[in-house]
């Protein structure tokens, strides 16, 4: 762990960009990441740590324009406790609740979720499949901008994103979902909460009777990142939720995932929990 060396708590995102942009910043949120990797040395702190709790615009949960934003800075406990969230974006809403325990999920933040980057975020893999944008905010030219960029374009690697040295994520924005649309998560793990995901699954689609429209369908701690599965999505994009549809759609899953033998799984063992649960799921929309 480097020596840090200057404090900085700005009052606003035009303050907290002016100090990114000097360089050598460690952004802290909530800190239930960045402490736990500091301390077992994983972290290296920059010599500004920069606190953003005091920024009240990167605070809330809003809805404009056929756009939802939740502000970089919103706790799971709001998110879970919103409820337009349960109402409108239920993969997120169940998501949240199987996040760590109540004494986390009260500090730790979606823009935190979302920066720690983990292959198994628990709130990375509905908002994939809800199709979400993540906002960033910086001062690349020397006047306050933000960028959006699609979610799934954000993940580089484990731990890595996108996001430049000299920017914050601000918000993630999810368009509002039309009528009969539905969207469900499911994590797998030894305990619902207060463990990291062997396998998660998130679905959103628009159901229209039987058949499922507008699929998107996210897989974490599979991959390198969590992902979108575009050919599990493509075996299901206007099908009918019968037997072989399903069986398709699990088998097109196979080739979308890429997982790893940990101390958690073996890549066997993750493979058999994507085929079963991924078809449990579809026959809950189907028979719901």
């Amino acid at each position: 762990m480097s020596e840090v060396n200057n404090y900085a708590a700005p009052r606003s995102l035009d303050e907290a960009a002016d100090i990114l942009r000097a360089g050598n910043v460690t952004i802290l949120a909530g800190g239930t990441d960045v402490m736990p990797q500091m301390k077992a040395g994983k972290l290296t702190l920059q010599p500004t740590l920069m606190n953003i709790q005091r920024i009240a615009e990167l605070r809330g949960i809003a809805q404009a324009g056929g756009v939802v934003r939740i502000g970089a800075l919103t706790t799971i406990t709001e998110i879970l406790n919103s409820a337009l969230v349960r109402e409108r974006f239920n993969a997120l809403w169940q998501a949240c609740d199987h996040f760590a325990s109540d004494q986390l999920r009260n500090v730790a933040t979606i823009g935190g979720n979302i920066c720690n980057a983990s292959p198994a975020g628990d709130t990375l893999v509905p908002l994939l499949a809800l199709d979400a944008k993540v906002v960033l905010a910086g001062k690349p030219n020397g006047a306050l901008a933000t960028r959006a960029m699609p979610l799934a374009d954000f993940f580089v690697g484990p731990g890595r994103t996108k996001r430049a040295a000299t920017e914050l994520v601000s918000a993630v924005e999810l368009p509002l979902p039309p009528a009969g649309s539905v969207s469900e998560f499911f994590k797998f793990g030894t305990r619902p909460a207060l463990d990291i995901a062997m396998i998660s699954i998130g679905l959103g689609a628009v159901l229209d009777g039987k058949t499922l429209r507008n699929v998107r369908v996210a897989f974490g701690a599979v991959a390198p990142t969590p992902i979108r599965a575009p050919q599990t999505e493509a075996a299901l994009e206007g099908k009918a939720l019968v037997d072989a549809a399903i069986e398709a759609a699990v088998t097109a899953a196979a080739c979308d995932i890429h997982p790893i033998s940990d101390f958690r799984a073996s890549d066997w063992y993750r493979r058999e929990l994507v085929h079963n649960i991924l078809q449990r799921m579809l026959v809950h929309v189907r028979d719901r």
